[in-house]
Order: C-alpha cells, then sequence, then structure tokens
C-alpha cells in the first residue's frame, strides 16, 4: 500500500511539472558534500527557464528542460574530488575537499543567484569554482567572482574576451579560446581551398566572438564568408521556428557553398537539419541539394542529441573540432558504482533525484537512467573537468603543507589563484600548467561523424590540430582517408583561375567572387586565383597573352649557324682564297708584261687591301662585341681607301700616258707621284677613322624587342660613317671620271674600260646600300653591308685580275715582250693613219680577239721597228713621213719621264 501511494504521489508530481522543476526547484538547489574546503560546480543540467511569468517580483525562474548531459558533467566533477580525496597530495596535508554544485539552467541570471549563494556563504566558504559550461555565463559569474578573486576554472567556455586578464584576473580554462578553434576551422577551410562558406551561430557572447575571430582569420587567408545566420539564444522550436526556416532557406538558396560553420547549440543544429530536408522535400527536390560539409564547434560536435534520428547521407558531412580527451575510465567506474547503488548515491543529489523520478514516470529503473548518463560521457569534456579537479588540488595541496587547513578561514580564495598560476600540475602521469591568459592550450581533436547505415557515430578521431604551428596531424585510418578526401569538394563562389589568368572582381562584390581575365603581353601568373598579374623583366623576359610564365628572351645576331651567314662567309673565305691565289701567281710572275701592265707593285697592294677587305666582312658576322664593332668599319674603310688610292694612281696613269696635250702632260708628270697620292689618300680616311673612334665610336648595343634581344653594332656617329663611306665614294668616282676619259684606248690597252665598270659597280652597289641600310632593322642589317662589301671585292677583282690571270695562264704567247711591242705597234700605226681627219681623237680599234695590256706597260720600252728601247723623233719621222711633226709629237710617250 505505501508502494502505491509512492507511486501514485510520483505520477502526480511529474503530470503537473512535466518537463519544469517542482516548486522546491524554483529555490536554488545544489549538490553537496561536506570537506574541509568547497569547490562549488556550476553546470547547465537544465536547458532552459521559464519566462512565461506575469509578475515583475524577482523571484528565481522555473528550470526547464532537463539535461542529461549536463548532469554526467557534474558527476564527473563528483567523481574528481572523489578520487582526489584518496589521492597522496591531499593526504599528506590532512585535507579533505567537499563540494556544492549549482544548475545554472542555462541561464546567465539564474547562475548569478547561484553565484551570490556562496560568495555570501559563511558556514561553507568557497576556495574555487569550476563552470560555467556556456561563455555567457562564465563572463557573468566571473566579474562576480573578481570581486573576491575566487578562482574560476571553466571546462569549455571557449569566449575570447575570457583571456583578458584586466578585465577576468580571476578567470581560469583548461581548454583553448575560440581563436584557436576559430583558427583551426580557417587552416582546413584554406587547406582544402574552400574559400566560400556560410557560418551560422547562437546570439550571445560565444557565438558573437566566435564569429568575429572566424571572420577575421577567414579574410587573412583569403576565404569569403557567403552569408552570417544568428540564431536566438532559445532553442525550442515553436520560439525560433521563423529563424530556423530563414537559416535553411538561405543555406539551400547559397548552392555553392558546400562549407558551413556552425557555433550553435546542438537543439538549434538538430532543427535546422530538419527543416533543410522539410523544404527540400516540399520543392520535390533529390536530398542531395541539401549536403554540405558542417564545421562543428565543440559545443555541438559530440552531440547525442543532434545525432540522434539523423542520416548522414542527407546532410553530407559533419567535422567536428573538440577538445583534447583523457581517459574515461574514471568517471565510467564511478557510474558503474552509481548504476549498482542507484537511489544511495542520489540522496546529496537532487538532480540525479530528478532523473530518477523522469525516468520512474516513463516505467523505466534508475539502471536505465544511469545508462542513458554513460552515452553523455565525451572524453574531451571528462578531461578537461579533471585537469581543473587536479589543478585545484594541486594548488591547495601546496599551500597547506605549510599550514593547518582544517580550520575555517586558514586559506583564502586568492591563495588559491596565486597558487593556481605559480603551481604545475599532474593528471595520470602528464604535467599541465596554465599560461599567461589563464588557459591551457592543448590543441584540438578533430572527428568526422560516421554512418553504418542505422546509426550515426561522432567519436572518431582523424586529425590532432597543433595551434602553436597552425598545423594538422593526421591519424592513419580508414576515416582519415575519407576526411582527407574532402578537399575535392568544391566550395567556391567562382571556378578558380588558372595560371596566365588573374581575378577581376567587380566592386560591391565578395572578393571571392570574380570572372578569370587573361593576363595582357608581358605579364603572367604562376598560381590558380592570382589577384593580379606579375610583370616580367621586359629587358630579358617576355610573355604572350595569357601566360603563366615568362619566356627568356631570345638573343639575336647574324649567327654563324645562320645559312645566308654561311653562305656568305664561304664567299668572303673563297675571295680571301682567290686573292691569295693571284696573289702569288702575279708574285710569281712579276717580271712579264701583263704584270707590269696590271701595276707592278701596286697590284700586290690592291690584292692586299681585298685580303683586308674579306677578312673585315667576316667580322659582321658573329656575336658583336665592342671591338670587333670597331676593328670592321675600320678595316672596311681603310682598305678600300687603299685599294682605290691604288685604283686612282693606275687610272691618273692610263690618262697621263695617252694625253696628246703637251702642257696638260707636263703639268700631269709633275703631279704624278703614285706613292705620294697613296699615302695622302690613306692618310685622309685615317684621320676620318681616328676623328670618328675618338669622338664617338662603334659599340655593340642590345635592342630590346618584343619578343627577342637584337645584338648588334652601333655605329657610334652616323655622320662619321657617313663621311668614311663619302671618302671612299669620291676616290672611286675620281677613278671613274678619269678611267672613262681613256675608255677609247686601244683595246690591247685600255683597261680604263674595266676600272670604269668596277668604280660603277661599286657606286652603283653602295648607292642602293644607303636607303636599305636606313630602312633595314634586325638580324640582316649587318648581311645588308657584308653583301655590298664582297659584291665590291669580287668586282674589282674580277675586272682587275682575273683578266689577267686569263692572259698568264692561257695565253701565254700574248704575255712576251715581242706581243707587247707588236701590239704597240700596230696601234700607233693606226693612230698616225686617222690624225689627219682630227688632231685630237685617238682611233678606237674593234677586234673580236681583245686581251687587256694596260697603259702601265708604257713602263717598258716602246715598241719600234728597229726593236730599239726608245723612239726618237727623227726614227720616228722615217718611220711614218706622211705624219705631221706636231701629230707626232702627241703620239710619243716618253716612258723614262713617267
Amino acid at each position: 500500500m505505501a508502494g502505491f501511494i509512492f507511486f501514485y504521489f510520483t505520477v502526480f508530481s511529474i503530470i503537473l511539472n512535466v518537463g519544469r522543476a517542482t516548486e522546491e526547484h524554483a529555490q536554488i538547489m545544489e549538490a553537496t558534500s561536506p570537506g574541509d574546503l568547497i569547490i562549488s560546480g556550476i553546470f547547465n543540467i537544465h536547458e532552459g527557464v521559464d519566462k512565461s511569468r506575469d509578475t515583475f517580483e524577482p523571484k528565481p525562474l522555473e528550470c526547464i528542460r532537463f539535461k542529461e548531459r549536463g548532469l554526467t558533467r557534474s558527476l564527473v566533477m563528483i567523481s574528481a574530488i572523489e578520487r582526489m580525496n584518496q589521492s597522496p597530495q591531499l593526504r599528506d596535508v590532512n585535507v579533505t575537499l567537499g563540494y556544492r554544485i549549482f544548475d545554472s539552467c542555462s541561464d546567465a541570471s539564474t547562475a548569478l543567484r547561484a553565484t551570490h549563494s556562496f560568495l555570501h556563504s559563511t558556514s561553507h566558504p568557497t576556495v574555487a569554482v569550476i563552470g560555467g559550461s556556456m561563455s555567457e555565463i562564465s563572463i557573468a559569474v566571473a566579474q562576480q567572482l573578481t570581486l573576491k578573486m575566487i578562482p574560476q576554472i571553466s571546462y569549455s567556455s571557449t569566449a575570447v574576451i575570457l583571456s583578458d586578464k584586466s578585465r577576468y584576473p580571476a578567470f581560469l580554462r583548461t581548454i583553448p579560446n575560440d581563436k584557436h578553434q576559430t583558427a583551426a576551422m580557417a587552416s582546413l577551410c584554406s587547406i582544402n581551398s574552400w574559400h566560400w562558406v556560410g557560418i551560422v551561430i547562437t546570439d550571445g557572447d560565444y557565438g558573437r566572438s566566435a564569429l568575429d575571430q572566424f571572420v577575421t582569420q577567414a579574410n587573412d587567408r583569403r576565404i569569403c564568408v557567403a552569408f552570417k545566420l544568428v540564431m536566438p539564444q532559445s532553442v525550442t522550436r515553436a520560439e525560433i521556428y521563423s529563424e530556423i526556416q530563414h537559416c535553411a532557406s538561405t543555406i539551400l538558396e547559397n548552392p555553392k557553398v558546400l562549407v558551413i560553420v556552425s557555433f550553435c547549440k546542438s537543439a538549434q543544429m538538430r532543427y535546422i537539419f530538419e527543416e533543410m530536408k522539410t523544404q527540400v522535400m516540399e520543392a520535390g527536390k533529390s536530398t542531395e541539394s541539401m549536403r554540405r560539409i558542417w564545421l562543428a564547434s565543440d559545443s555541438w560536435a559530440t552531440s547525442s542529441y543532434v545525432m540522434n534520428d539523423l542520416n548522414l547521407i542527407d546532410i553530407g558531412h559533419v567535422v567536428g573540432f573538440t577538445y583534447k580527451s583523457g581517459d574515461t575510465s574514471t568517471i565510467r567506474e564511478y557510474m558503474d558504482k552509481l548504476e549498482k547503488s542507484g537511489p544511495d548515491y542520489a540522496k546529496n543529489n537532487p538532480f540525479l533525484q530528478e532523473l530518477f523520478r523522469l525516468y520512474a514516470a516513463q516505467g523505466k529503473e534508475e539502471s536505465d537512467a544511469v545508462k542513458t548518463l554513460q552515452q553523455h560521457i565525451h572524453g574531451d569534456i571528462v578531461f578537461s573537468i579533471e585537469m581543473a579537479v587536479s589543478a585545484i588540488a594541486k594548488a591547495i595541496a601546496s599551500i597547506c603543507k605549510n599550514r593547518d587547513c582544517k580550520k575555517p578561514g586558514t586559506l583564502q580564495p586568492w591563495e588559491v589563484l596565486k597558487a593556481l598560476w605559480m603551481e604545475k600540475f599532474t593528471l595520470k602521469g602528464k604535467t599541465y600548467k596554465f599560461d599567461s591568459s589563464g588557459d591551457i592550450n592543448l590543441g584540438y581533436d578533430v572527428m568526422k561523424w560516421r554512418f553504418n547505415g542505422k546509426k550515426t557515430y561522432a567519436h572518431d578521431i582523424v586529425a590532432e590540430y597543433h595551434p602553436l604551428t597552425s598545423n594538422f596531424t593526421y591519424f592513419s585510418n580508414n576515416l582519415t582517408q575519407e576526411f582527407l578526401g574532402l578537399e575535392n569538394v568544391i566550395s567556391k563562389c567562382s571556378n578558380s583561375c588558372v595560371p596566365g589568368e588573374f581575378k577581376k572582381t567587380a566592386e560591391g562584390q565578395h572578393t571571392c567572387c570574380y570572372e578569370c581575365i587573361n593576363c595582357t603581353e608581358n605579364y603572367y601568373s604562376n598560381a590558380t586565383d592570382m589577384d593580379q598579374c606579375l610583370s616580367c623583366d621586359t629587358s630579358k623576359e617576355w610573355s604572350a597573352e595569357g601566360s603563366s610564365s615568362c619566356t627568356p628572351k631570345q638573343h639575336l645576331y647574324f649567327s654563324w649557324q645562320d645559312g645566308f651567314a654561311i653562305v656568305l662567309v664561304s664567299f668572303a673565305a673563297m675571295g680571301i682564297l682567290l686573292t691569295l691565289m693571284v696573289s702569288a701567281l702575279f708574285l710569281h710572275q712579276r717580271n712579264t708584261p701583263v704584270v707590269k701592265a696590271a701595276g707592278g707593285p701596286l697590284s700586290q697592294v690592291i690584292l692586299f687591301s681585298l685580303l683586308i677587305s674579306n677578312v673585315s666582312a667576316i667580322l659582321f658576322v658573329g656575336r658583336p662585341n665592342s671591338l670587333q664593332c670597331k676593328a670592321r668599319q675600320v678595316l672596311f674603310g681603310m682598305s678600300f681607301t687603299l685599294c682605290f688610292s691604288c685604283i686612282l694612281v693606275k687610272s691618273l696613269q692610263i690618262l697621263l700616258a695617252f694625253q696628246f696635250n703637251p702642257a696638260l702632260q707636263h703639268v700631269l708628270r709633275k703631279l704624278f707621284q703614285p706613292y705620294v697620292i697613296v699615302s695622302l689618300c690613306v692618310a685622309g680616311q685615317a684621320i676620318i677613322c681616328i676623328c670618328w673612334l675618338v669622338l664617338k665610336s662603334p659599340f655593340n648595343q642590345i635592342i630590346s624587342q618584343p619578343s627577342t634581344l637584337l645584338e648588334d653594332c652601333n655605329e657610334g656617329s652616323y655622320l662619321c660613317f657617313g663621311v668614311m663611306l663619302g671618302y671612299i665614294a669620291l676616290l672611286a668616282s675620281v677613278c671613274f671620271i678619269c678611267a672613262y676619259k681613256g675608255r677609247k684606248l686601244p683595246q690591247y690597252y685600255n683597261e680604263a674600260k674595266f676600272i670604269t665598270f668596277s668604280m660603277l659597280l661599286y657606286l652603283i652597289s653602295w648607292m642602293l646600300f644607303v636607303p636599305v641600310y636606313v630602312t633595314t632593322t634586325g638580324v640582316y642589317l649587318s648581311a645588308v653591308e657584308m653583301v655590298v662589301i664582297l659584291i665590291s671585292n669580287y668586282g674589282i677583282l674580277c675586272c682587275h685580275f682575273f683578266t689577267k690571270c686569263y692572259v698568264i695562264l692561257f695565253k701565254k704567247e700574248q704575255n712576251t715582250q715581242t706581243a707587247f711591242r707588236q701590239n704597240l705597234y700596230e696601234y700607233s700605226s693606226k693612230s698616225s693613219m686617222s690624225m689627219p681627219g682630227s688632231e685630237n681623237q685617238v682611233p678606237e680599234e674593234k677586234n673580236g680577239n681583245i686581251h687587256f695590256i694596260s697603259a702601265s706597260s708604257l713602263n717598258v720600252p716602246v715598241p719600234c721597228p728597229e726593236g730599239a728601247m726608245g723612239v726618237t723623233r727623227s726614227s720616228y719621222e722615217t718611220r711614218f713621213p706622211h705624219l705631221h711633226r706636231g701629230v707626232v709629237r702627241r703620239n710619243i710617250v716618253h716612258r723614262n719621264s713617267i
């Protein structure tokens, strides 16, 4: 009967207060245990408070929606304190720890009421506080605890602001702050090139701080936040339904945002997933459209509430960030004892009693309730709470080893705070210490949720994040490979710009939304998604439009490998060989009439100048240098000047030999000094070249062209260059005029015609050279001058020497004194026969078989019938009595005076 009455009373109480605490719960509830020193704890054992009251009286609000997870965390603290009481460090100082555990009900005002309770407690003064779990609650409590410098150690409050010791000097935590968690998320996005992400937070200090930190770190890594969704603090679906709808629709309306960062509460995330699925089904779309990569913060990364009935095939992948995990054997042993003992362990714990009543109302045993609590054992939270208890125990032990702490008031909270900052503590063989911000920054475990077809699991660690190095360490397992495969998911607003392109962002848009533009000429990009193209060093490099690298400019010059150069060099080499052969032949035949007629020693000088000219032509080939640029023009100018000055002597010699005007002949004889003429002509050119080299000499230069580097010679002073060419042209013109006057000489003596032809060829070729040279650019500019030089060389060689060589080699019978005199005699005879008609006209004989003999042969004895060495006036008159004496005098040339 008594059992029936008890059951009836229990059911009646639950019906009246389903989902709520009783009237007793409206008062401040706490789980307690006596001890010499008291540690208070603040946990979210209920999920909220009832705010629907109609009174303004300052009464505590009723706590609603019991949370097994919050109760499990409080039991971890109880288990850790009981274990510490059995540890040698507290036994040695003869101190025991007690506890007072309060429920914040996930409400800052309720937490402040609990804080006020133990702050003003005289019977059980608190020396340290563990909690709260949420940053909003920890911030509110920390402001109160700072008044008495009571140390507060949180196991899950991660707001960055709590690391500010100027504002919260008594606050510590056994976890990293959100700055490191958001950095880990941003780093993961950057590693996998997820540059277009969304973020969902719960309003409040925790969510706002995480949002600010993530956006800042994302910007540093060139990651854009497509949207920022802020959920209200309330967790009931009815109260925030409109916000959940908006959040779900926003995510679905941004199909390119495939990565969502979430700092929401677990209940809110569950509602969001359910609403997304509802909207997809109502729109008649496949569930594939709602798949995303969800980066879960520590607030729901291991939440079983979210995982219940969750199909990962629908929502995609969940990657959770949790604190470093530890051994859970201690709390599991405690849970086993709790399961066996049941109500006996709950006598001082009203929160356990409430849990048992709730399960009893559902017809379940206490063991079922304990098994549910065991499902909420998470290694990261267990490790953090045990670290907090161990740190406090170590600080108390370090103080109490020198005093008796059992007496009330002997130990002050601020002394514990000081010891916490100073002392290292040990937990399960490892040593830890709070840093300058009051944090213990061990990094994060990265977990990837998996689905086996029936159930979702969220405790598989695939990587570790190290805040000091901002690096990930990956574990070796099959799930890690799946985690690494997420890099293939493309979450970008725009497709990546390939090398050779750059991003152009429209004004007012996110920097991650852009169009790809080809790099212009001489610019390049060598990586994907570059903001701007890099410039090539145009002095040495170039690039076409849309290039991914710069190409070294090709050095261009009239190369030895150039086919045209090979041909020209071959002609120059052949010219050198022919010149040497002709020189050798003339040297061997130096005493013959033909060689003497060709000028004798002067012919060797001409051949030498042609040799040097051919050598200078070769200098126009190959990579130019300063010495080569100077030498080739000077050698060319001096060699041609020497050549033409010798030809000028020959032209004047011919003109003098057949000049029948005695007065003019006398003047020419006095002026005709061959070596002086040659020396003066060469000296004039030498002065021009010296002035050229001194004032502004030729030099090698590199001309930068769009894709090449042209190496050639700059002539320095083009005025001097023109004067040098003009000087040679002047000599050629004089030679041409003199030779032209003697064009009607006898065929056997008429070298004047060949001089005329060679000079005309030279003048024409160089007249053509000037406009071509001025208008031509590029590699073959040197070839133009080289061609003209070779034409001039071969023209002189052919006209002046090859005909002589032909006579020497193939008409030897005409290369004798007798033949020479006979030819001269025949010419004299015919000339005297034609004189009466015109005193100044010299008849021109036409003969099909012409063998050229220069008037320079006049340096040999003139032929006469008697074969005498000279022809006297009397003998000539005797031989030609019909000629007038004056005519004879004009035709007789006294060679000894020439």
